[in-house]
């Protein structure tokens, strides 16, 4: 490789890092200052690109001067910033009070109504926007030619950084945002109105991703899928750069600019997994990022007001639950092949649900990467079955979660050293890192295409069969694991999560509960992903993609994580209305996303949560519900 085209690589990684800074900036600061992962951000990104593709050939009709684009660029993102504005008038600020993980719920569901609302309004075909006038042109650089508006959009991020730099410095507004990251508490202790404090902000992280979507368009097309696309890379570099650090923001994306650039040179294998390698290393070096603050890190926690009381069955519930069990026992005998199909995904979710929140109702550890273990277990049953060993089914199951296991107790072993969005972010990184590995180890998994003929033993290949296969483990070590949460295991967890410091003073070894936690949780995942693969017949990367790692917290949080048994409501309704929406509609996005925030707004304590709640206003009994009472540290010793 010769000198020119490393300094044309290097500009080119430079310009993707200016633009991804431009996006991530806005999402620093949004968190900086109201502390909700914002989700919606990429869908702002989104809007802002499609505005750009809507208001520049309007604007062009009258003249095409490069004053009128960039004019056209600012009132796309201010668009955006109106848009950011709605949404944390008409449904932020109605939830700041409940647990981070329902805000994040609630972003979530905005990402999925505008996927939809964009698919009405502009189309599923990309649609192509007008180049920059006066930037169409290259630029000779040692010889070789470099696209000018490449070349424009390298100094975009320095002239947003100082922009954002003068805000913070020289403004009441600025100075307010950085002293809410710092705490927020003590802002809104002042007297700070912290409603237009958090609106102000909410239209300056919108416009900053709005402008980032817009300032794309002269070099990519608009698209439905910019959304998921760019907000895994903006968490990333808003992760590494130190949450609420704007400086930080800009250095972690230079990195990432310049190491996707020569990464695909260097290591072309390995080019999907580069960015989030980089971010566990930080995490596990520096768990608050390169600029972050130790101090503000720890006043980031995402911890959801978990499972705080425990009461055993009483007469009611028992006959509740066990009624439900005799339900799901007789589907093959009342319903068709589909239901029995659907039945035998309901409890598969069921079951990887509940293994998540053992960990986040009941030892506060979040995860934002649990379908890594799921996928684990899936691909080491089916590479078992269908690989040079051919083994039966009933090895290919024994082994599923211990391969979920042994991937969690070597990512959990250094996720337990971390808290708050640090440790979420971790996992998210791992699981990245795990869905990299089989995407791009084609060799082995297959990659893209996965891993076909994953069929059950002959004596279960009957469906119904497999069906009660799948019960009996998944009742099984559902019961395993509520027995878990009430054992003095459970408690322990419990007094870790609530005060590690006061349960480290009393001799729990917190760390290594944590890590038992994990591995347990990722076990039980893991035996859920090797019965869901010979479900399906077959594996792909998409087991261990972030959407099944979001559902899976849809499903804990839609029950109620407050709850024990809420992980087994929430998989049931939430796979229940995803399964009925989608054969309706070409827009059951716009219908599931309406009701992940109805359910947010109605019940912010889940639908468990709501019935635990009801029974004690009303003083009466209900299936599922848990009691309060206490719960010491002490009992955990």
């Amino acid at each position: 490789m010769d000198l020119s085209f490393l300094v044309i690589q290097a500009l080119s990684g430079l310009a993707s890092a200016s633009a991804l800074f431009v996006i991530a900036s806005g999402l620093t600061i949004v968190f900086g200052v109201t502390r909700i992962v914002n989700f919606a951000h990429g869908s702002f990104y989104m809007l802002g690109a499609y505005m750009a593709v809507t208001i520049l050939p309007w604007l062009f009709e009258f003249d095409r001067s490069p004053t009128l684009f960039f004019v056209g660029v600012i009132a796309s993102a201010a668009v955006v910033g109106v848009l950011g504005v709605l949404m944390e008038v008409l449904l932020l600020r109605r939830i700041y009070k409940v647990p981070e993980l329902f805000q994040l719920l609630a972003t979530f569901g905005v990402v999925l109504i505008v996927q939809d609302v964009v698919l009405k309004v502009w189309g599923p075909v990309d649609i192509t926007g007008p180049r920059a006038p006066g930037l169409r042109h290259g630029i000779e650089i040692f010889g070789q030619r470099f696209p000018a508006y490449e070349l424009f959009l390298i100094f975009v991020g320095p002239a947003v950084l100082g922009a954002l730099m003068l805000i913070m410095h020289k403004t009441r507004f600025g100075v307010l945002i950085r002293a809410a990251t710092q705490d927020r508490e003590m802002v809104g202790a002042l007297g700070v109105n912290q409603a237009m404090l958090f609106t102000g902000t909410l239209f300056l992280g919108a416009f900053l991703a709005g402008l980032g979507g817009a300032l794309q368009v002269p070099r990519v097309a608009a698209n439905t899928g910019m959304d998921l696309s760019i907000i895994t890379e903006a968490f990333v570099v808003t992760v590494i750069g130190g949450m609420g650090s704007v400086p930080g923001a800009f250095v972690a994306a230079l990195i990432i600019g310049l190491l996707q650039a020569f990464g695909i040179l260097i290591f072309p294998k390995i080019t999907l997994v580069l960015v989030f390698l980089l971010m566990a290393v930080v995490l596990v070096v520096k768990p608050w990022g390169l600029m972050g603050k130790p101090d503000v890190a720890a006043g980031r926690a995402i911890l959801p007001e978990g499972i705080l009381n425990l009461k055993r069955f009483g007469g009611v519930e028992k006959l509740f639950w066990a009624a439900v069990v005799v339900l799901v026992l007789a589907i093959p005998f009342i319903g068709d092949a589909y239901k029995v199909k659907v039945g035998i995904e309901i409890m598969v979710f069921a079951l990887a649900a509940f293994s998540l929140n053992l960990l986040i109702g009941n030892g506060g550890i979040v995860s934002f990467g649990h379908a890594a273990y799921f996928g684990v277990g899936a691909y080491a049953a089916g590479l078992l079955v269908t690989g040079p060993l051919k083994l039966p089914m009933e090895a290919a199951l024994v082994a599923a979660p211990i391969a979920g296991g042994l991937a969690a107790a070597l990512f959990g072993y250094f996720v337990v050293r971390l808290s708050g969005i640090y440790l979420a972010m971790l996992t998210l990184a791992f699981a990245q890192i795990t869905y990299a590995i089989c995407f791009q180890w084609v060799e082995v998994t297959g990659g893209d295409n996965g891993v076909v003929g994953v069929w059950p033993s002959r004596w279960a290949s009957a469906r119904e069969v497999y069906f009660y296969v799948v019960a009996v483990f998944s009742i099984l070590a559902i019961v395993a694991l509520r027995h878990l949460i009430y054992a003095p295991f459970g408690y322990t967890l419990r007094a870790a999560r609530d005060s590690a410091n006061r349960a480290d003073a009393i001799g729990i070894d917190v760390r290594t509960h944590r890590w038992l936690a994990f591995i347990v949780a990722g076990a039980a995942a893991g035996l859920a992903g090797g019965l869901y693969a010979f479900s399906k017949g077959s594996i792909d990367p998409t087991m261990i993609s972030i959407g099944m790692s979001i559902d899976f917290l849809m499903m804990i949080l839609t029950g109620g994580i407050q709850t024990v048994m809420g992980a087994l409501v929430g998989a049931a309704a939430f796979h229940s209305v995803k399964d009925f929406f989608m054969p309706l509609t070409d827009f059951w996005r716009f219908f599931l996303g309406s009701s992940i925030i109805l359910i947010v707004l109605l019940f912010p304590r889940g639908i468990v949560g709501a019935v635990d709640t009801f029974r004690e206003r009303f003083g009466g009994r209900f299936a599922g519900a848990d009691a309060k009472a206490p719960v010491l540290a002490k009992e955990a010793a």
